[in-house]
């Protein structure tokens, strides 16, 4: 019996592909994708963008590939780094190919789209022969003529029909290794599809709300609707699709994760509102330590919390707590344990060094028992 069974996710089960060296589905961990937005033809800015994306913990990069010049930077771009690539590919054929012959993990593509029984035989091969998966990706803003005459409007049916049917051209061609989105910038129309395809097949599936908005928007919209579905068990990998950089597509995913104890990376800084009870500034502390902790990967939680009605039972669930008292005295908490005070001086500077010390602390005890297994 779980612990705590109202904290419990059960997945979905579904089979695994490869993307790269990075399992999707099964019992791989739940992924974090992102997707370049430099010209793929100019290849310096696109790896510098992916490093980025990369230092961020990103664990699959897509990059789009509209046309010759960009398979032809792809070629140059994919040897300098190091997380495995989906090309996204739309309409033309011979890019998947060339993308294929590049050095892509992995193929986005739609097989309805791309032309005749020959072309799609064409780009199935060339998977094939370079041990490349596919994503399907199916998007409500641009659903099959026939689809939208028989639903009227794009509907979670008629995604979850037309996902089915470009699967159905794979597998004729005995292709197995893909996995399925379902896109929307509707919440609602999104994770209505998204769930009846789960209950339609088995494939991995890659969970995203499309086109979700700037920062703040986007990242509400996608934690509604990534988080729903995942906390209901359904999705292998996750794209948070925001107008803004990248790396902030990475950590927005993670963050979403992390709240579902789905996966652990970096600190998860637990933090009150602040009130008139406050006894130092939350607000402003929590918003320079996260930044000087950003560079953390070690899984930590630390509880920063501005006054003690709350304070101390927050600390006793964090690795290192921080709790407001009077006069500029507050209390350090080590493991629960209250371990010293502090004055307001250096509050900040203090906590980094905390957990700094315990994150190689949690690292050295990873290498000891890796070293004796």
């Amino acid at each position: 019996m779980s612990v705590r069974p109202y904290r419990d996710i059960y997945r979905r089960k579904s089979r695994q592909v490869m993307v790269g060296s990075v399992p999707v589905g099964g019992d791989a961990p739940i992924t974090v994708q992102t997707m370049t937005n430099t010209l793929t033809a100019d290849v310096d800015a696109t790896v510098a963008q992916v490093r980025r994306c990369e230092e961020a913990g990103v664990d699959i990069i897509r990059i789009s590939c509209p046309d010759e010049a960009s398979t032809d930077g792809l070629a140059k771009i994919i040897p300098q780094i190091q997380v495995p690539v989906v090309a996204d590919i739309h309409f033309h054929y011979k890019r998947a190919i060339e993308a294929a012959e590049a050095g892509a993990a992995c193929l986005r593509i739609n097989p309805g789209n791309i032309g005749s029984a020959e072309r799609v035989r064409e780009v199935v091969k060339a998977a094939k022969d370079h041990g490349c998966s596919m994503r399907i990706g199916v998007n409500a803003g641009s659903l099959e003529r026939h689809l939208l005459e028989k639903y009227g409007e794009p509907v979670p049916e008629a995604m979850v029909e037309s996902a089915l049917e470009h699967a159905k051209i794979l597998e004729d061609n005995d292709f197995f290794d893909f996995k399925i989105s379902v896109k929307a910038s509707d919440v609602f129309l999104a994770a209505a599809a998204y769930q009846g395809l789960a209950e339609a097949c088995d494939y991995p599936l890659h969970l995203g709300v499309t086109e979700a908005g700037g920062l703040r928007t986007g990242t509400i919209k996608s934690s509604i609707g990534i988080g729903s579905l995942l906390w209901a068990g359904i999705g292998d990998t996750i794209r948070v699709s925001l107008s803004a950089d990248p790396v902030e597509e990475v950590k927005v995913g993670f963050d979403i994760l992390k709240s579902l104890g789905l996966r652990y990376r970096g600190v998860n800084v637990i933090s009150c509102p602040s009130c008139a009870r406050q006894q130092f500034d939350v607000i402003e502390t929590v918003r320079v330590l996260e930044e000087k902790l950003s560079h953390i990967t070690t899984p930590m939680t630390v509880s920063v919390i501005g006054c003690v009605v709350n304070g101390p039972g927050e600390a006793r669930e964090t690795d290192i707590g921080f709790t407001g008292g009077g006069k500029g005295t507050h209390q350090v908490y080590i493991a629960g344990q209250p371990a010293h005070r502090l004055k307001d001086e250096g509050i900040v500077d203090h906590l980094v060094g905390l957990v700094e010390a315990k994150a190689a602390e949690i690292e050295q005890e990873r290498l000891e028992a890796a070293a004796a297994e």
